[in-house]
């Protein structure tokens, strides 16, 4: 298909905020659409350098202007890859990831482009520039060097090599574990193994395995972590046992989806092109450019925190074999039974039943009487749906949101439920970016992997659902309250290890007093969730840390590790290196496995998390503070939030991550409210 006028990403949508008109959209608009944008931009670039004068606009704002018709194209077929993907859209991003980024690096390590950003760098202090204005042409600059524009020509040649092999890699790598995690769903034949399930639960891995053609039977799809939230519930030990080493062998298997091989290149080609850089490793090269600054300084915390953990971890690994022993269990703890065990000794200790919220947790309940009620509360922003604006799936709903005034603030597209075409995980992502400098308003879109019940039964969430709807609606916060000139800045494009901090605040709000009373009543009954479970849940703030926080180090660990590798380190076995580098750090507890091994670590080898998985408890040093301030200050107030929303939400990266901090705060960040959190001081 030829692309012209016709094809929807020609033109800016002449929908509601721009929205992408998915009416129109079909898979044979993609191709055109990405060639003929990638053509437009690079002659938008060719005209940048051919002004004779290097000035501000026609070289930076030019630049930020430049490439829409690609963007448009990219944004959606990036959401739609993820979360409704086809053999078709994995045909297309196997085709297109090496060639953009070969046109990326044709624009990054352009020598005449680069003299021009250079140039205006050098003259900032005669340019009377105004403060975002100065921030842009520093990030330009920093974002130059970073991609390489000041090596030599041979070794940008070099360079564009390695980066379109580690594109091809990234590709095959998201493809390959998605496919595995499908092949390796849990097929259950008799129904007495699923005891401990709700008759929901039951009848949700009923119709999963009716999807599959495999009526009469029982499938329990894998999630994208280690283990799996089902294992708090089941009862059968042998089930439990299936289940969580299925998901330790996602992506390790020896068949055609494993993707040891391509670890092993990818790391390799990522410290190559980080010593072409002039640094150490792959990690040194990536956390210069991010508020850590190194991983010196990442590991100086992160050694602090570690010792502290397991210890935790192993004290509760003796209250669960304790409780193991007291029913007569005859057979030591191992990881598959953690979870089970841990909400029994929870009960014992707290008398806190998790299971027992989730009749309180009904998703609509939730998202209009919790997260928006929080939202409402905290910005006097307001939501209202939009069933005439047609998103990507029939399961993505669109809501508009408005400020106090009744201006136009944002589209939220909310796409809740699992399916075996959409990757695992939750997550942000925009499918317009907020910008004065392009007039547009921000389009966010929140996806979860919620599994959906049959056809008339209520949607009910688990706790940690909950909990990460209101942690995935922080970023959207984050995204829709952006209010910035240049598109380079819109929302949550800020440092990695930043970047999590906005969506951990917002999970303070689920069991705050005036949200949980407003959102958490029984589906049936209309009952209020009881004051007395809220308390005692309360009470177990710092139970199970150990774990928790000795799971999530072993991943932060085994990221770092693999990429703080020199290239011809000569790693033979994927997951020899993976035990050592954990051993190595003390973190290694059988019964608690890492969040993620390497053969399913995708934030690293499929999205943009290498050497940056730390960023989750970076980011909550800085969130634990502002727990603290909040709480401090009144709470759930307007002046509260319009304090955070004009210092730090609206300023997306529009100044140094940290100096919005200091902003917000008054003051840095003190690590002690995390370890009070944590049970780790």
């Amino acid at each position: 298909m030829t692309f012209n006028e016709e094809n929807p990403f020609a033109l800016r949508s002449t929908l509601p905020y721009e929205l992408p008109d998915f009416t129109r959209i079909s898979i044979e608009h993609y191709l055109p659409a990405f060639y003929e944008g990638c053509r437009l931009h690079l002659a938008e670039i060719e005209q940048i350098v051919a002004q004779p004068e290097v000035t501000f606009e026609n070289t930076i704002v030019s630049l930020e202007k430049a490439g829409q018709v690609l963007n448009r194209m990219l944004m959606v077929f990036y959401n739609k890859s993820s979360s409704d993907t086809s053999d078709e859209l994995d045909a297309i991003e196997a085709e297109i990831a090496p060639k953009l980024a070969a046109h990326s690096d044709s624009i990054q390590l352009n020598p005449a482009l680069f003299a021009r950003v250079n140039e205006l760098f050098e003259r900032r202090s005669e340019l009377a520039l105004d403060a975002e204005s100065d921030w842009l042409l520093d990030r330009y600059h920093r974002d130059f060097i970073h991609a390489g524009a000041h090596l030599s020509a041979d070794d940008r040649e070099t360079l564009k090599g390695y980066n379109e092999r580690l594109s091809v890699l990234q590709t095959q790598f998201d493809q390959n574990q998605h496919n595995d995690v499908n092949e390796l769903a849990v097929v259950v034949e008799d129904v007495s193994e699923l005891n401990g399930l709700s008759a929901t639960q039951i009848a949700t891995a009923a119709a999963a395995a009716s999807a599959r053609g495999l009526e009469g039977k029982w499938v329990i799809p894998m999630v994208n972590f280690t283990g799996h939230p089902l294992l708090a519930s089941l009862t059968n030990r042998n089930l439990r046992e299936r289940i969580m080493k299925n998901a330790l062998a996602k992506g390790g298997r020896g068949n055609e989806f494993d993707v040891t091989k391509i670890v092993l290149e990818f790391v390799e080609l990522r410290a190559k092109r980080a010593e072409l850089f002039g640094f150490k490793s792959h990690a040194e090269y990536i956390i210069s450019n991010q508020t850590a600054g190194s991983p010196a300084n990442v590991h100086s915390m992160l050694r602090r925190i570690a010792p502290a953990a397991v210890r935790n971890a192993r004290r509760e690994a003796g209250d669960i074999q304790a409780a193991i022993d007291a029913e007569g269990g005859n057979f030591e703890l191992k990881s598959w039974d953690w979870d089970l065990y841990t909400e029994r000794v929870r009960l014992e200790k707290y008398n806190v039943d998790t299971e027992k919220f989730k009749p309180y947790f009904e998703l609509e309940r939730v998202l209009n009487d919790g997260v928006f009620f929080a939202a409402s509360k905290l910005f006097g922003i307001t939501f209202s749906p939009r069933p005439d604006l047609v998103a990507y799936h029939p399961d993505a709903r669109v809501f508009e949101v408005h400020n106090e005034d009744g201006s136009e603030l944002a589209l939220f597209v909310f796409d809740a439920y699992a399916r075996e075409s959409k990757r695992g995980g939750a997550w942000m992502n925009n499918l317009v970016d907020q910008s004065f400098l392009m007039d547009q308003k921000p389009v966010v879109v929140n996806n979860l992997n919620i599994p959906k019940p049959p056809a008339g039964e209520p949607t009910l969430l688990t706790f940690d659902e909950t909990n990460t709807l209101f942690h995935e609606f922080g970023h959207a916060l984050h995204g829709m309250l952006s209010n910035v000139t240049y598109p380079r800045f819109s929302g949550t494009s800020t440092p990695r290890d930043f970047v999590e901090f906005p969506s951990q605040v917002n999970e303070m709000w689920m069991l705050w007093p005036e949200v949980v009373e407003n959102y958490a009543k029984h589906h049936l009954t209309e009952d209020a969730l009881p004051q007395e479970w809220i308390d005692n849940l309360k009470a177990t703030d710092t139970f199970n840390q150990g774990h928790a926080t000795t799971s999530y180090l072993a991943a932060a660990i085994l990221d770092l590790a693999w990429h703080e590798l020199a290239s011809g380190a000569g790693v033979a076995d994927v997951f020899e290196f993976e035990a050592k580098a954990i051993a190595d750090y003390g973190l290694d507890f059988e019964p608690v496995p890492t969040r993620y091994r390497t053969t399913y670590f995708s934030h690293i080898f499929a999205g943009g998390y290498s050497s940056g998985y730390y960023g989750y408890i970076w980011s909550e040093v800085l969130d634990a503070e502002t727990v603290e301030w909040f709480k401090n200050n009144g709470g759930l107030k307007r002046a509260n939030g319009d304090h955070f929303r004009a210092t730090l939400l609206s300023r997306g990266g529009s100044k140094d991550a940290m100096e919005l901090f200091r902003d917000f705060r008054g003051q840095d960040a003190s690590i002690e409210p995390l370890l009070v959190r944590r049970g780790l001081n």
